[in-house]
């Protein structure tokens, strides 16, 4: 692949201060570039952070009430947080890890007033890093992730993480390209929408709106990793994903607000690449002078779109 793979577990300074439950790899392709210097640009770049940031004036729910469960809510059919989801837990637990049935427009974990265990496999999003990652640089799209063990349909791969805003703050910063909207309304909308991809190991919600008539509303809130995120800002964009975009609640129900999680959508070889749809749609980017900015697609997809928007 054309980079220094360093023997399982290295960490980098930088990597140290960016763990999770397993440490985060950098890599280089170039053998005469020292680490040390890497993990300064990326540091000058962000700030790390593992946990979402919120802005001020933005005030989170209270805590909802909670299920009644004793130990793995798995065991329980009448799990108040089941009914929640449709009668059915949407994770299944394999080798000890989390897997998500299906997408669904939102997923109901276990939160802080529920009586089950921090194993319960309801609270699946909630268990940190379960693969081995690394950010690298990839050949024509600037910095990439990708794995380094084989990863199953509907693991969990991580949260997007940044500062939560209003959209109102962040709209006109046409050269931020870490602005993910938390849009969880739209997509129970669009449930009938959902598409099988060919190749696909798992049914997952179709993100391009190109063809719809009307735009919908712009999301209430939205999360800037601009300046301060985790590794996941830097997982590119792919017209042929293996990665799905699923919103997920934990603690409270406001979908406006609920936590933006990662799935694998296929089997994810080891050194695959992740990369999720960024959901754009075409002509929806205009400048400041009103003329419409286009950026072209580099995911190199059989089929490729061309354009990022």
């Amino acid at each position: 692949m054309g980079t220094n793979l360093r023997p399982y577990p290295w960490q980098d300074p930088w990597v140290k201060m960016a763990t999770h439950t397993l440490p985060i790899q950098v890599g280089w392709p170039w053998a005469a570039k020292p680490m040390g210097r890497i993990a300064g640009f990326i540091n000058r770049c962000f700030v790390y952070s593992k946990s979402l940031k919120i802005s001020k004036g933005i005030k989170i729910p209270s805590d909802c009430a909670g299920c009644d469960c004793e130990g793995d809510c798995a065991n329980n059919k009448n799990c108040s947080c089941a009914q929640l989801n449709g009668s059915d837990l949407p994770y299944v637990s394999f080798k000890n890890i989390g897997r998500l049935v299906e997408p669904k427009a939102v997923v109901f974990e276990c939160g802080a007033n529920c009586s089950c265990n921090r194993n319960c496999v309801n609270r699946t999003s909630q268990q940190g890093l379960q693969h081995r990652l690394e950010v690298f640089k990839t050949a024509s799209k600037g910095w990439g992730v990708r794995t380094w063990d084989t990863i199953l349909p509907g693991a969990p791969i991580c949260e997007y993480v940044g500062v939560l805003k209003r959209t109102e703050e962040v709209d006109g910063l046409l050269h931020n390209n870490y602005i993910f909207d938390i849009d969880c309304l739209q997509t129970m909308k669009g449930l009938d929408g959902r598409e099988k991809r060919a190749g696909s190991d798992m049914n997952m919600p179709s993100l391009h709106a190109e063809n719809d008539s009307e735009a919908p509303p712009a999301p209430e809130y939205c999360i800037d990793a601009g300046s301060v995120g985790s590794f996941a800002r830097f997982i590119n964009h792919s017209c042929n994903p293996n990665l799905f975009v699923q919103c997920v609640l934990t603690n409270h129900h406001d979908v406006k607000l609920a936590k933006v999680m990662l799935f694998a959508a296929d089997t994810i070889l080891p050194l695959q690449e992740l990369c999720y749809d960024y959901g754009y749609v075409l002509n929806s980017v205009v400048s400041a002078d009103g003329e419409i900015v286009k950026l072209p697609c580099c995911c190199g997809a059989p089929d490729c779109r061309k354009r990022l928007y």
